[in-house]
């Protein structure tokens, strides 16, 4: 173990902090693989926000024969109605991010709330909210989905809110637990014994030490959001008057766009639906990652990891 000497009088240089409000972009600067999901993410809402202005058609303007093949003024080219791609796209991811971030919003919030409150107050009320919470984990997501978006028909609202009341169980369960730990600190404790009231230790010392981790959780929880919006709009359920990822996937496999050769009218939207996810998954994983070290200890490099010498036997033993 080697230990290091300074200097009498010598000043040494403190180790950077990590700050709640900067941690993100810290993130994102620290890990290439933050960085690339960051990247994606942010030209996909871009284009999505920019629709309206950038999109070279009109979204329900027919440019050409159905199923056009790809060129220069279409690149990727029409689907079964003689619509630009392109355009379909950018109006398509549009209606995904909205209907996965307000999905996610109502599953935050939710699940945020369950989490504080049961964390905090624990005792029979943290295991009635458990107890809740884990009847919800229990239940599959997608099948139920389909039921209750059969029941109450097509439309955007309905999806928002059936994906976002069976996405907050996770979140709960991972915000209870912080705040279990966070509650039993000294200096929460020591505002108790000043006569602090629960509503003031909650909103100023649990919240902010909780919001990096619900932030990280709600990146995750936006790709499961806009997987399941795909999913059931590729099922019929979605709003057949909105052009979503799903609902362009679902068209093109109803026209045979396979049989008669159009690939790109179901792998397009399939390869934005992708990368969404997977922009999300890896922002969302960097900073759980970050926020907790322990999980660092679970990946193995390739490049440090070797196998130690058998005892008593030279390096060069197998």
């Amino acid at each position: 173990m080697t230990v290091a000497l300074h200097e009498p009088g010598a000043v040494s240089e403190p180790d950077p902090v990590r700050t709640r409000r900067g941690f993100v972009w810290q993130t994102i600067r620290s890990r290439p693989s933050a960085a690339v999901g960051a990247i994606i993410l942010a030209i996909i809402v871009l284009m999505a926000v920019l629709a309206p202005w950038i999109a070279p058609y009109d979204q329900h303007q027919q440019v050409g024969p159905v199923f056009g093949h790809p060129s220069w003024s279409h690149p990727l080219g029409l689907d079964d109605g003689g619509i630009d791609m392109v355009t379909l796209l950018m109006w398509g991811a549009r209606i995904s991010l909205v209907v996965g971030l307000a999905a996610t919003f109502v599953s935050m919030v939710i699940g945020g709330t369950i989490g504080v409150v049961s964390g905090y107050f624990g005792g029979k009320t943290d295991t009635a909210l458990m107890r809740f919470t884990d009847y919800f984990l229990v239940i599959p997501d997608v099948p139920l989905m389909i039921v209750i978006a059969a029941i109450w028909g097509p439309s955007l609202f309905h999806i928002v809110i059936v994906v976002g009341i069976l996405l907050w169980a996770s979140t709960a369960r991972v915000i209870r637990a912080q705040v279990k730990s966070v509650r039993e600190r000294v200096y929460v404790k020591r505002s108790r014994a000043l006569g602090a009231g629960h509503t003031r230790l909650i909103l100023k010392h649990v919240l902010p030490q909780v919001a990096p981790l619900l932030i990280a959780n709600t990146v995750l929880t936006i790709a499961v959001a806009v997987f399941d919006e795909t999913a059931l709009a590729f099922l019929g359920l979605g709003d057949p008057s909105r052009v979503s990822l799903g609902k362009m996937i679902e068209n093109a496999f109803e026209r045979a766009a396979i049989s008669t050769g159009a690939w790109w009218a179901i792998v397009s939207p399939g390869v934005v639906v992708m990368l969404l996810i997977l922009s999300c998954s890896l922002l969302g994983t960097a900073l759980e990652d970050s926020l907790n070290p322990r999980l660092k200890v679970a990946h193995l490099s390739a490049r440090t990891f070797r196998l130690r010498p058998l005892v008593g036997r030279g390096p060069d033993a197998v």
